[in-house]
Formats: structure tokens, sequence, C-alpha cells
């Protein structure tokens, strides 16, 4: 078998694995990076939310100290919340932008220095907030409020909330699921083994029973008891092989009646027309023994049969050699086709060779004196014009000949004498450059109302 399959060969287990490996870490990489930014996401506004409460403490508390300038009140309001969880700063400055209460109580009475590296500013309402970096590489979120009374401005209080909590949250949230995510791939790829292990089992299997029927084991059955489709597939390749079982058993009893070409132009074409009776130029030969009448008088039935069998087989073998096909056994007698129903435009020729073999044969077998029926065959054969085709009813058919040409064999078959082979003056004719003959004195057969010209064959050249 030609296997056109060409790079490297890879297990189905190990495409399953692969298979889930790809989908698995597709699927939760996809999740993570949805669930990671969504909750990112509320953290942010989560972390606004906490400093837009410390900012809207300041506001409310500060505004009579920041209107009477009294530092110390606002000072003490900025320390009262410096212990806030997150709160990096708080910063209240006047219409001026001078410092009057820090965190940091070195910045007091200093001018407000505007934070560097910030991101774009986002406005809700009163308040607003942006990102910056300071030197140091810290990730701060700056909320800013201004203090009024009577929508008169008096200042503005800002607040500083740490953001790189947020993305170390992440990070560890990251880490979590990427080990979760490990555990669950390598999980995948065990169950995607386990399966691809009982599904190479089964496949592995078919592969080995596809090959045993390639070698004509036909009856190699797989043993699948799964119920799936592979037990399904078991089922169904079981009952292939049991068909083509029977098939080529049929194949090869039906060999034993037809020629092996006969039987592979009914196999290849059951309903061709070639069965159905036609007009066709063919050669016909008959043989049978001489004095059988007397000689199955004085022998057992059993031993009658041994010694027709073997007759049978050198008459049928000689026939099928030289591409003829064994119609009929009729008692002791043969009955050989030769072009049809497989055409040879040599057919005369293929015959009188078959005849001169089987006479051959059947002398060197008589030789040992166990068959004295061998020695006692007469050959005829005629050549001409008949009807061949499937005879018969739809309850039984044969394929065979009629015709004046298969008369006239019979005919010439009743003058032959022990091994002898006689044919008619067409089939002289035809191959009378390559056959040695004796002519026989014009016979009267019935039928016929001329006497009809025969000939005995002698030899016929060796084919070149």
């Amino acid at each position: 078998m030609d296997d056109e399959r060409s790079g490297v060969r890879i297990s189905i287990k190990v495409k399953l694995a692969i298979a889930f490996t790809v989908i698995i870490g597709l699927t939760i990489l996809a999740l993570s990076v949805i669930f990671l930014n969504k909750q990112k996401e509320q953290l942010y506004i989560q972390t606004i939310e906490t400093g837009k409460i410390s900012l809207n403490y300041f506001v409310s508390n500060a505004s009579i100290p920041l209107l009477n300038d009294n530092i110390l009140e606002l000072n003490k309001l900025i320390k009262e919340t410096s212990s806030t969880e997150g709160l990096l700063y708080g910063i209240i400055i006047d219409r001026e932008k001078i410092v009057k209460a820090h965190t940091d109580s070195n910045q007091i009475g200093k001018p407000f220095q505007p934070f560097g590296n910030t991101k774009d500013a986002v406005s809700d309402g009163t308040v607003t907030f942006y990102q910056y970096m300071t030197p140091t590489g810290s990730n701060i979120l700056n909320l800013s409020r201004p203090v009024k009374i009577q929508d008169k401005v008096l200042g503005e209080v800002h607040v500083g909330i740490s953001v790189d909590f947020i993305e170390k949250m992440i990070k560890k949230e990251a880490l979590f699921i990427l080990m979760v995510a490990s555990f669950i791939i390598l999980g995948g790829i065990v169950i995607a083994i386990i399966m691809g292990i009982g599904l190479a089992k089964p496949i592995s299997k078919l592969v080995r029973a596809t090959r045993e029927i390639g070698n004509g084991n036909f009856k190699h059955r797989v043993n699948i008891k799964q119920n799936d489709e592979l037990g399904d597939l078991s089922s169904s390749f079981n009952y292939m092989a049991q068909e083509l079982g029977l098939k080529e058993m049929m194949k090869s009893s039906f060999g034993k009646y037809v020629s092996p070409e006969i039987v592979k132009m009914i196999m290849e074409n059951p309903e061709q027309t070639w069965l159905k009776g036609t007009r066709n130029e063919a050669t016909v030969l008959f043989t049978d023994i001489r004095g059988f009448t007397a000689y199955s008088e004085t022998h057992e039935p059993e031993d009658i049969v041994e010694s027709l069998n073997q007759y049978f087989e050198i008459a049928s073998k000689a026939i099928l050699d030289h591409g003829g096909h064994v119609d009929k056994f009729v008692g002791d007698a043969v009955l050989g086709l030769f072009g049809v129903p497989v055409k040879h435009e040599d057919h005369v020729e293929r015959a009188v060779r078959a005849c001169l073999a089987m006479q051959k044969e059947l002398k060197k077998a008589a030789e040992s004196g166990k068959n004295v029926l061998l020695a006692r065959i007469g050959i005829g054969v005629n050549s001409g014009v008949l009807v061949a085709g499937n005879l018969g009813s739809d309850i039984k058919m044969e394929y065979s000949v009629i015709g004046d040409t298969v008369n006239v064999a019979s005919r010439l078959n009743g003058l032959a004498k022990d091994g002898e082979t006689v044919v008619s003056k067409g089939i002289y004719e035809e191959l009378k450059n390559i056959i040695t003959v004796e002519a026989l004195p014009p016979t009267k057969i019935k039928g016929k109302t001329e006497p009809v010209e025969t000939f005995k064959v002698l030899t016929i050249k060796d084919k070149k």
C-alpha cells in the first residue's frame, strides 16, 4: 500500500494535548484580561470615591479657618486625617496659591508648586483629579476642590492617594490566575492524553484490521466494546469484513465453475448485456470417454466419480490455461468454449492448442495405469457462428451456447477415437500453416445433407 503522507508524525494524544492547551490557555488569557481590567477599573473608581470623601471633609471644615487665616486650625484639620489609610497627603492653599496647611509642615507658607508628570485632568462636578508620577516612580492620584463661602473662592484643597497598590493587587491577582491556569492546563493535558489514548487504541485496532483485510484475512474482527461512534465504526467494519469474506468465498466458489476472466467480468459488470443471447464467432470443443458406459457397469460409483474427477481436472486446466471457458460437464463429456464470453481473435488456435495439451497430459497421467479412462478420451472441435448467453429461467440460469456450430462439434467428437482430436475443415483452413493433420474420409453426420470433411490433428507448431 502506497503511503503518500509526509512530515513529522504526531500522535492523536499529542494533538489533543496541544489543542486542549491552546484552547484553555486562550480562554483563560481572554477571561483574565477582561477580569483584571474590570477589577483595575473598579479599584480606580473606588480610590477616587475614597479621595472624594477625604476631600469633602476638608472642604467642609476648612472654610471658616481659611477665611480667618487660622493656620493652626487648618493644620490641625490636616493632621486629624493624615492617619487615614491610603491618604499620602492633604494640602490647603489660599487664593494666592500659598500653602496654609500641609501634611509636610516644611511646605507651610510656601507657594504651591504644581505637580509634574501629570496625566490629563478629569473634572467631576467641583472635583478635579489626575494622576502624576513622583521622582521616585510612585503613581499618585491627586484630587482637588475649591473652598467657597457664598460662591466666593477662599482657596483650594488637595489630597493625594497612592494608586501603586492597584498595580500590586492586579499583579497579585494575575499571579494567582496564572497558577490556577497552570493547574487547569496541566489537568487538561492529562485529560487530553487519556482521551487520546482512548481514541488511539481503537483506531490502531482498526488500522491493523484493514491491513488484515488487505492481506485477505476476511475472518479478522475488531473487538471494540465502546458505546459510541468508534463502537459503531467497529460494528460496521466487522460487517464489511463479513460481507467481503462472503463475496470472496462466492467469487472463489464461482471460479470453480467458470474461468477467472468470466468471474472478473461478472463481478465488475453484473448486469452487462454480454450475458444476454448474442451471435458470436467462436470455437467449440467436445470431449468424452470412449466405452464409458461399459466401464461404468463394471465399477463402483465411488471409483467412477474419482476417475471422472481426475479427467475433468486435466481437461478443465487445459481449457482455462489457453483462455477458454469450461461451459459444462455432461456425464463423461466436457464442453469447452473459446472466443465467448471472453473475446479472443485467435480463439481457433487457442482451442486446438488446448486439445493437444489436454491429450498430452491425459496420456501422461494414464501411464500410471491407475485410471484407464484417461487414455480413452476423444475430442471434436468446430468453429463458426453460434448464439451465446444465459439460458434458463428466473429460478435457474446457465451460460451456454447453441447453434449448428455446437452440434457439429458434438458429432466430430463422436468420430474421434482414443487420444484423437478431430477438427472440421474450417479449422484446418484457419490453421493449416501451423498444424499437421491426417485427413479422414468424408463422413455423413446427422443434420448435414452432404458428407463433412474432417481432419485428425497430429501436431501444432510451438509459438515463437
